[in-house]
């Protein structure tokens, strides 16, 4: 991540920084140890990177898999821009919540 890398989730909420999406990574993994993203296909051009897939996690019934996107721009090696399109409406009733 670039220092000054930006977290973009699928709600359209923004969160800026490496450290502060850092510490983001670190409590979204607490709450979903088993996440994964599987992709499908990456399409690139310059510094932006597309690639869509699968997100999933859980185990049990409370496991739950949704097609999912992500876009990246990529600036010296470093990601500068995460942006994640799905609709997690599906995983949230899933988990109860």
């Amino acid at each position: 991540m670039s220092d000054d890398h930006t977290f973009i989730d699928a709600h359209g909420n923004a969160t800026a920084g490496k450290e502060t999406m850092k510490a983001g990574w670190d409590s979204y993994f607490g709450l979903f140890p088993d996440y994964y993203i599987e992709i499908e296909q990456i399409f690139s051009k310059g510094d932006l990177a597309v690639a869509y897939g699968y997100a999933g996690g859980g185990t049990g019934e409370k496991a739950w898999k949704i097609p999912a996107a992500w876009r990246a721009i990529v600036r010296d090696g470093k990601i500068e821009l995460w942006q994640v399109y799905a609709d997690t409406k599906i995983q949230f009733e899933r988990m109860g919540m």
